[in-house]
């Protein structure tokens, strides 16, 4: 049993401190992007107004702000607790456990929100029909969108700060059992299984033969490519969110109807724990490696803001050339 819970503490401490340094890094990049994407057309360029301006992209920025807070602050609590075993008292329970849940579900709950609106709004461009796409937001309503879901889970999380407490074997508990039981519902089962399942599996399926169907249709702008590549993106990220959000869920719900929440676990289910654990952060981690591997244009974009310095140099190259050669021939 020792040894199986050796081997708990080093794949969390292993596997946590490297999904730490590349999630960070990786949601680094998104932010870049998105926010380089989600500019107005006055400020876009000929090749790129057309993935800039639509409203896909502020909703994935947002995300990916949300996707960052969570890495910085509860994945490091969660491989300080499960890796180190960092015990929790009634003096640090504030940070370690209010603050860190409340964190966690209202980024983690924004960031999939965020993912699913996206989705909606790429079956809404995409669609045929006049009157579906009419009902895609403009940039100024898009904001306030974004502004009342934080605003509404930031304060539907605040009895997190008043319900959770530290248990007398010092793990982080809920002293309320109707609020356990809502918390196990609304949060665990619903907002982070459930809902965001079904929403992106329909509107992705949706959005993917709508695309298929008009795929032969050229665009002299190209934005029907680029359509393309950002539903399948968005495709990967909701699988991403289905396979990392079940095992987590099923661990919860099971703590909660059949060990009435008691947080002090046996060798194999710590294993288990630590498992859903690391599949539980794999979406905020892996978000920008799934945009860079099924996104053409995710990938040009990083590759012009790492080599931006030497195009500029050539392209003055190409310039002045001309300009010598004209000389020689008067």
């Amino acid at each position: 049993m020792f040894e199986v819970d050796n081997i708990s503490h080093k794949l969390m401490i292993y596997a946590g401190i490297i999904m730490y340094i590349f999630g960070s890094i990786g949601n680094i990049l998104n932010i870049y992007v998105f926010t380089v994407w989600s500019r107005t057309k006055k400020t876009s360029n000929k090749h790129s107004h057309s993935c800039r301006t639509n409203n896909s992209s502020l909703y994935l920025l947002v995300s990916s702000i949300s996707n960052l807070i969570v890495i910085l602050y509860p994945l490091f609590t969660r491989i300080m607790l499960d890796g180190y075993e960092y015990h929790i008292t009634k003096h640090n329970v504030f940070i370690i456990c209010k603050l860190r849940y409340y964190i966690l579900h209202t980024c983690d709950v924004i960031s999939l929100t965020c993912i699913c609106l996206a989705t909606f709004d790429r079956y809404l461009i995409s669609s045929r029909k006049v009157r579906l796409r009419k009902l895609s937001t403009t940039r100024k309503q898009t904001k306030l969108i974004l502004l009342f879901i934080i605003c509404l889970f930031g304060i539907h999380s605040i009895p997190i700060f008043k319900y959770y407490s530290v248990s007398k074997t010092g793990y982080c508990t809920i002293i309320s059992t109707i609020y356990l039981y809502y918390y196990l519902y609304t949060f665990q089962i619903f907002l982070h299984g459930i809902i965001p399942i079904i929403f992106l599996s329909v509107f992705g399926i949706l959005t993917f033969k709508q695309l298929k169907i008009i795929s032969k249709r050229k665009n002299h702008y190209g934005t029907m490519n680029f359509d393309k590549q950002l539903s399948r993106m968005l495709l990967l990220i909701s699988l991403a969110i289905i396979l990392s959000s079940i095992p987590y869920c099923i661990e919860q719900s099971y703590l909660v109807l059949f060990k009435k929440n008691n947080r002090q676990y046996k060798s194999y289910f710590r294993l288990y724990h630590v498992a859903c654990s690391i599949l539980y952060y794999t979406n905020p981690v892996t978000s920008f490696y799934i945009y860079y591997i099924s996104t053409r244009s995710f990938r040009l974009q990083i590759h012009k803001m790492f080599c931006c310095t030497r195009n500029t140099h050539l392209v003055i190259v190409y310039r002045v050339k001309p300009i010598t050669m004209s000389k020689q021939d008067f």
